[in-house]
C-alpha cells in the first residue's frame, strides 16, 4: 500500500507513514465475495411517524434496529447500514460463510419473531400495527471499505439492488427470496410456490419465493481426509496393468473423472505402490494458467526424468552427460537448452525450425527405450496441457508400450486431446463413490461419537460421492469449532442434524481462507497469481511478509520441494482459483504486472525463454502494449521450436491488438503484424487454406495502405494454395503478388516475397514464365543461399531447384546435374524445406519417369524421411512419407506393398485432416489404380483412371493427365480384347489432340510409346518399331531414365 500523501510504501500494519508521518487508515481491502444481502423495511413507516410523533418514533426505531442487529450478529452477519426506516445486512462478508444464504434466512425469520414480540407491545401502548418486510438475494459482490473514513465497510454490485427489490415485493411480516437465494436453500427451507413479480428496473417479471420456515441449520464444513476408500476395482486394474508392465508389456492408462472425484488420490495410491516396489516415479502436472506456455509441462517431465529438477545448472549438466555419454553433442546441447540448463558459452545449434523438437523427442524416446528398469510415469491434469507439450508427450507415450514402464495420465471428461489416443491405451473412468464408500470415508475421519449421529448421512448427501467435497465439508466444520477433538475421534458440540453444501465449493474454500491472519491471506492471494505451484523466491517479489508456514499448517498449500529452492503447491486447484478470483481485477493486475517485471529482471538473458509466460502475465495485468510485444517475441523464438507454438503466440498477439482502443495510433499496425505471420505460415500447417483469415487481412491492409504486409501474406499463400492442389488460384495469386511487389518498389524484399512464384507457374504448366521467375530470383540472390530467409529458409535453394525442375520438364540438357546441385543446396541451407524441394527430384521425376528408382534412390529418400521425423514439421514429414512411398511403389514384392501402405496413409491424412500435401493425391490415386489392375481388379482400375482423366483434362497439371492415360492404355492393351484396343486407341487420340497445349515434353514422349503399343496390338510391327525408336531417341535426348528402360524393353 502507498501513502496517500507522499507515495511512500507503507509497512504492513503501520499506523503512520515512515516518510512523512501522515496517519494511515486501517481499511479493509476490497474483494469479491459470495454473499447474501438482506434488506429490512418498516411497513407504513410514514404513517407510524405521523401517529406517534418524532420522539416516540425514535424510541421505536432504536429498539427495532437493536433487535434486528442482534439477530444479524448472532448469525455472523454484518450490519451494513441503517436506512432511516430500514436496515441492510450482509452474510458472507467481511468473513466468508459457506452457508451465507441459510444464515440470512434463519436470521430473517428470527427477526420477524423478535419484531412480533415488539409489535404486541407497540399495539397495546400505541395502537399501531408494527410489521417488517424483508428481502434476500445471493450472489457475488465487491465488499470492502469505501473512502478513508472509519466504519465505511459496505458491499456494492447488482446483487444489492436485487435484495432491495425483493424487500419491496415482500408482504408485511414476510421474507421474500430471489431465485438465487432460493436455489441455495432449497434443501433446507420450506418455500411457497414460485411467483412472478414486477420489480423496478426490470422489463419482465422475475421469480420470487416466500420463505415459510427453515427445516434445519446449515453449517460450513471441512477437515482433512486422506484415507483411500473404495476404488477396489480401479486399483486392482491399475495394479494388474503395472504387473504386466513389469514383465515387458508397457502401457498407458488414462484416469478420467470430474474435479475432486479422486483422480489424484487414486494416482497417489499407485505411486505409493510403485515406491514400495522400489520403482522410479517420474511425474509432471499441468496448470490452467500455463496452457498457452509452450513446452511448460514437457520440460518439467524431462527435468524429473533426468533427475535434474533440484540441481543447479552445472551439476545438472554433469549429471546429464553421465547419463548420455554417447549422445551427439548437438543433441545434448539442444536437450540442455530445453531443460534450461545450457551453458551460455555453448552456442545453440542453428537448425531447422521444427528440427529441435523432433531431435529432442528422438533422444528422449531412445533414452527411454534403453532403460531396462520399470518406471511409473505420471502426467496430471492433462486437460490443461499446452499444445507443444501435448505433441511431444504424445510421441513419448507412443513408445511406452515397447518398454517395461507404465504411464498414468489424469484428465477431466471434457478433454479429448492427443494424450487420450495413445496406441493401446486403457481408460479407467472414476465415478462417484457409492453411499457405503463415502459413508465409510466420513466415518473414518469423524469417528463414532453419539453426538455425530445423523451428521455422516447429511455430509454424504451433500458430497454426492465426491471425496474431495466431503473432505472440504468436514475440514470446515472442524475449523469453525462445530466439530471438537481430532481425526477419528471428533464430537459435535452442536446437535446439528443437517448440513448444506453451496452450489459451488467457492464459499467453503473462501471461508477457510478468511480464517487466516492477514499476512497469511496476502501470501495466499499473491501465490494464486503466480500459479498452482510457486517458489518462495518469486513469491517474495510480490509480498514482503510471506507467511507460508501458516498456509501449510492450514493445509491450503503443501511444500513439494526443498532444494535448490523451496517450492510450494496449492492443495487443490480450486483453492488457488478461489484465492485468485476473490481479488479485485485492479489488485490482480498490479500483482501480474509486478510478477511480469520480476520475471524480466530475474534473469534478463533468459527472459526470452519465458516470453510466453511473461506475455500472459502482462496481458492479465492489462498492459496490452507489453503483452503484445512479448507474445510477438514468443512467436519469433518458438519458430525454432515449433511452428504451431509460434502461431499460437501470434494468435494471442492478434487478440491483444484487437483490445486496443480504436483511436490508439498503433492499433491497426499491431492488428496486421501477427495476422500477416499467421497467414504467411499457413502452408506449414494442416487444415484447409485460411481464406477467411486472408480476406480479413486484405481488408486491414487495404484500409491501412500496408502493401508490404499484404505481400508477405500473399507470398505464404502462394505456397499454401499450391500445396493443397489449388494450382490455378496459386498461379493467379502469384501474378497479383508480382504486381504488388513491383508497386512496392523495394528490391530487398523481392527475393523474400517471390520465392514461391516459379513453383506456382510450373504447376500450371507455364514453364517459360516459371523459368524466367527462377532466373530472376537467382540473379537477386547473387549466390547467397541464406539471403532472404524469412518465409522460407533459403529462397535461392528453392529457386535453383525450381529452375532444375523446369529444365527437366522441357527436357533441357544438363537438368540432372542442376537438380543434384540444387538438392545438395537444399540439404545444407534449407533443412526444413528439404523434403518439399526434393519433391521435384524424387516425386516429379519418379512419377514422370525421368528418374530410375534403384537402391541409391530408395536409400536417399529413406534418409530424408529419417531426418524429417526428427524435425517434427507436418509438411516436411508428410512430404517425405509420400516420396518414400512413391519410390517403394515402383519396386516389387514387400517393398512395393510397404510403399503402397505409406501412400494410403498419406491419402487418408490429406482427406481427413486437409494436410498440405494435397498436390500428391493424383499421383497416389494413379499408383493405387495400377496396383488394383495388378491384383485383378481391371475394371475398377479403368473406372478410377477414367475419372481421373476427366478431372485432369481441364487442368494443365505437370504430366498427370498423360500419366493417367498411359496407365489406362497399358491396362486396356494388357487385357487385349477388341473393345479394349478400341478404347485404348480412343484414349490415345484424345491425348494426341491435346499435344502442343503444354511446354512439357512428357505428353509428346508418352504418345510415341502409346502409339507403338497400339500398333503392336494391331500387329503392325514396322509402325511399332518406328514409334519405339523415336520414343527411345527422345527419352535419351531428354535424359529420362525410366523411359529409356521402357523403350529398350520394347525393342
Amino acid at each position: 500500500m502507498a501513502c496517500p500523501a507522499c507515495g511512500n510504501d507503507i509497512r504492513a500494519d503501520a499506523k503512520f507513514c515512515d516518510e512523512c508521518g501522515v496517519a494511515v487508515s486501517s481499511t479493509a481491502a476490497a474483494e469479491y465475495k459470495q454473499v447474501t444481502v438482506l434488506f429490512v423495511d418498516v411497513v407504513h413507516s410514514m404513517d407510524i411517524a405521523a401517529a406517534v410523533g418524532t420522539e416516540r418514533l425514535h424510541e421505536l426505531m432504536s429498539e427495532l434496529f437493536d433487535r434486528c442487529a442482534d439477530v444479524v450478529e448472532r448469525y455472523r452477519g454484518t450490519v451494513d447500514k441503517f436506512t432511516g426506516d430500514g436496515l441492510m445486512a450482509i452474510f458472507g462478508a467481511p468473513v466468508a460463510l459457506e452457508d451465507h444464504a441459510i444464515r440470512a434466512c434463519v436470521a430473517s425469520l428470527e427477526m420477524q419473531t423478535r419484531i412480533r414480540e415488539l409489535a404486541d407491545e407497540v399495539l397495546r401502548r400505541d395502537n399501531i400495527d408494527l410489521k417488517l418486510r424483508i428481502g434476500l438475494n445471493s450472489g457475488e459482490v465487491i465488499a470492502g471499505d469505501v473512502g478513508s473514513r472509519a466504519k465505511s465497510y459496505t458491499t456494492v454490485g447488482g446483487q444489492v439492488g436485487m435484495a432491495q427489490r425483493m424487500e419491496s415485493v415482500a408482504p408485511p411480516g414476510g421474507v421474500m427470496l430471489s431465485e438465487s437465494t432460493a436455489r441455495l436453500v432449497a434443501d433446507e427451507a420450506i418455500l411457497a410456490e414460485r411467483q412472478w413479480v414486477q420489480i423496478k428496473g426490470a422489463a419482465d417479471p422475475v421469480a420470487a419465493y416466500l420463505l415459510q420456515s427453515i427445516t434445519g441449520k446449515h453449517y460450513d464444513l471441512a477437515t482433512p481426509v486422506s484415507a483411500f476408500v473404495g476404488r477396489e476395482w480401479e486399483l486392482a486394474a491399475l495394479k494388474a496393468l503395472l504387473d504386466r508392465a513389469n514383465v515387458g508389456h508397457g502401457c498407458v492408462v488414462g484416469v478420467v473423472g470430474p474435479p475432486g472425484i479422486g483422480k489424484s488420490r487414486t494416482t497417489a495410491e499407485m505411486v505409493a505402490i510403485a515406491k514400495q516396489r522400489e520403482m522410479p516415479v517420474i511425474s509432471t502436472y499441468c496448470e490452467s494458467h500455463t496452457s498457452d506456455v509452450s513446452f511448460h509441462v514437457a520440460v518439467r517431465l524431462l527435468r524429473s526424468g533426468y533427475g535434474v529438477e533440484n540441481l543447479a545448472d552445472e551439476p545438472a549438466r554433469a549429471r546429464l552427460r553421465r547419463q548420455l555419454p554417447d549422445t551427439d553433442p548437438t543433441d545434448l546441447t539442444l536437450l540442455q537448452d530445453e531443460l534450461g540448463i545450457r551453458d551460455p558459452a555453448d552456442a545453440l545449434p542453428d537448425i531447422a525450425p521444427e528440427a529441435r523438437r523432433r531431435r529432442i523427442t528422438a533422444l528422449v524416446n531412445a533414452t527411454m527405450l534403453a532403460r531396462e528398469e520399470s518406471i511409473l510415469f505420471v502426467i496430471e491434469d492433462a486437460h490443461w496441457i499446452d499444445p507443444a507439450s501435448e505433441g511431444l508427450l504424445a510421441s513419448f507415450l507412443g513408445i511406452v508400450s515397447r518398454t517395461r514402464s507404465m504411464a498414468i495420465v489424469t484428465y477431466r471428461p471434457e478433454y479429448a486431446g492427443a494424450l487420450t489416443r495413445s496406441p493401446g491405451a486403457q481408460t479407467i473412468a472414476l465415478g462417484p463413490l457409492d453411499d457405503s464408500q463415502i459413508g465409510g470415508l466420513i466415518d473414518e475421519v469423524l469417528g463414532v461419537h453419539p453426538s455425530l449421529h445423523g451428521l455422516t448421512r447429511h455430509i454424504a448427501e451433500r458430497a454426492s460421492g465426491n471425496p474431495f467435497f466431503a473432505e472440504e465439508i468436514i475440514r470446515d466444520l472442524a475449523d469453525r469449532g462445530v466439530l471438537q477433538g481430532e481425526r477419528g475421534s471428533y464430537s459435535c458440540a452442536n446437535k446439528a442434524t443437517t448440513v448444506d453444501v453451496p452450489a459451488t465449493l467457492q464459499a467453503a474454500i473462501a471461508a477457510r481462507i478468511d480464517r487466516m491472519m492477514p499476512g497469511a491471506k496476502r501470501t495466499l492471494n499473491a501465490a494464486a497469481v503466480i500459479g498452482l505451484r510457486f517458489d518462495e523466491t518469486l513469491l517474495t517479489t510480490l509480498v514482503d511478509d510471506a507467511d507460508l508456514d501458516a498456509l501449510v499448517q492450514a493445509e491450503l498449500i503443501d511444500q513439494v520441494a526443498f532444494v535448490p529452492r523451496a517450492e510450494f503447491a496449492f492443495r487443490h486447484p480450486l483453492i488457488r482459483a478461489v484465492a485468485y478470483n476473490s481479488q479485485l481485477t485492479s489488485v490482480r493486475r498490479d500483482l501480474h504486472r509486478r510478477l511480469a517485471a520480476a520475471l524480466e529482471a530475474r534473469d534478463p538473458a533468459m527472459a526470452v525463454e519465458r516470453a510466453a509466460l511473461i506475455a500472459e502475465h502482462y496481458e492479465s495485468a492489462g498492459n496490452l502494449q507489453k503483452a503484445y510485444e512479448w507474445h510477438m517475441r514468443a512467436g519469433d523464438r518458438l519458430i525454432f521450436r515449433g511452428i504451431h507454438a509460434s502461431r499460437l503466440s501470434w494468435q494471442r498477439a492478434s487478440q491483444v491488438a484487437d483490445k486496443f482502443p480504436v483511436q490508439h495510433p498503433g492499433r491497426e499496425a499491431m492488428r496486421i503484424a501477427p495476422r500477416t505471420l499467421i497467414v504467411a505460415s499457413d502452408f506449414r500447417t494442416k487444415g484447409p487454406v485460411d481464406d477467411e483469415g486472408f480476406e480479413e487481412l486484405c481488408r486491414l491492409t487495404g484500409a491501412a495502405g500496408d502493401k508490404l504486409s499484404l505481400a508477405v501474406a500473399m507470398a505464404g499463400r502462394v505456397f499454401a494454395l499450391g500445396f493443397r492442389g489449388r494450382y490455378r488460384e496459386s498461379s493467379q495469386q502469384a501474378d497479383e503478388l508480382i504486381g504488388l511487389v513491383e508497386s512496392i518498389g523495394d528490391r530487398k524484399w523481392e527475393l523474400i516475397l517471390l520465392a514461391g512464384t516459379p513453383i506456382a507457374k510450373f504447376m500450371c504448366g507455364d514453364i517459360t514464365e516459371g523459368l524466367r521467375l527462377a532466373d530472376r530470383l537467382i540473379d537477386m540472390a547473387d549466390g547467397d543461399f541464406r539471403k532472404g530467409s524469412f518465409i522460407i529458409e533459403s529462397p535461392l535453394s528453392v529457386a535453383v531447384m525450381s529452375r532444375a525442375a523446369g529444365h527437366m520438364c522441357i527436357g533441357a540438357a544438363g537438368w540432372k546435374r542442376e537438380m543434384d546441385d540444387a538438392a545438395a543446396a537444399c540439404g545444407e541451407f534449407a533443412p526444413f524445406g528439404e523434403s518439399v524441394s526434393l519433391t521435384w527430384k524424387y516425386g516429379l521425376c519418379v512419377a514422370m519417369g525421368a528418374a530410375r528408382v534403384d537402391a541409391s534412390v530408395v536409400g536417399a529418400v529413406a534418409d530424408l524421411l529419417a531426418r524429417c521425423e526428427l524435425r517434427g514439421d507436418d509438411l516436411s514429414l508428410d512430404t517425405a512419407r509420400f516420396l518414400y512411398g512413391l519410390c517403394l511403389a515402383q519396386l516389387a514384392g514387400p517393398e512395393r506393398e510397404h510403399g503402397l501402405e505409406l501412400l494410403v496413409a498419406v491419402k487418408k491424412a490429406v482427406l481427413q485432416e486437409n494436410r498440405s500435401v494435397a498436390a500428391s493425391l493424383p499421383v497416389i490415386e494413379l499408383e493405387l489404380a495400377k496396383d488394383a489392375a495388378r491384383n485383378g481388379d481391371v475394371d475398377g482400375a479403368i473406372d478410377s483412371l477414367s475419372s481421373m482423366i476427366s478431372a485432369e483434362a481441364a487442368l494443365p497439371r505437370v504430366g498427370v493427365y498423360g500419366l493417367a492415360t498411359e496407365a489406362m492404355v497399358d491396362i486396356l492393351l494388357g487385357r487385349g480384347s477388341k473393345v479394349d484396343i478400341a478404347a485404348a486407341e480412343k484414349a490415345v487420340a484424345r491425348m494426341s489432340a491435346r499435344t502442343g497445349e503444354s511446354e512439357i515434353v512428357l505428353n509428346e514422349l508418352l504418345l510415341l510409346r502409346l502409339n507403338a503399343l497400339v500398333a503392336n496390338a494391331h500387329g503392325n510391327r514396322q509402325r511399332c518399331h518406328d514409334y519405339t525408336e523415336r520414343y527411345r531417341a527422345m527419352a535419351i535426348e531428354c535424359g529420362y531414365e525410366a523411359h529409356i528402360d521402357k523403350a529398350e524393353s520394347m525393342q
